[in-house]
């Protein structure tokens, strides 16, 4: 099993690589760019082959999450975009309130 870690936090590919930072994909005038860095299905020999099956997947659960719930988070709490590192790399335990719209 390949580790990407060595890509997918390259402090010459991203400008800040251990935090989360979504204008890592963004050009300067907001519009969306595939990165080559960003390898989350892996690559070579070891691709994952349901990569257009979970992209369509991901998006769809996404989408009727987004159009049936508000999302908000318990009065004075942060979130934080820092993760706990290990075998994968998972966020902090956290609480949110979903609220049916």
């Amino acid at each position: 099993m390949p580790t990407l870690t060595s890509v997918m936090f390259d402090k010459t590919q991203w400008e800040t690589p251990h935090t989360f930072n979504p204008g890592h994909f963004l050009s300067v005038d907001g519009k969306f760019v595939k990165r080559e860095a960003c390898l989350p299905f892996s690559a070579g020999k070891r691709v994952c082959l349901g990569e257009s099956l979970s992209r369509m997947e991901i998006f769809l659960f996404l989408v009727g999450l987004l159009q049936k719930f508000s999302f908000s988070t318990p009065d004075e709490v942060e979130l934080s975009t820092e993760g706990i590192t290990g075998l994968t790399r998972v966020p902090h335990p956290f609480k949110v309130y979903a609220k049916a719209r």
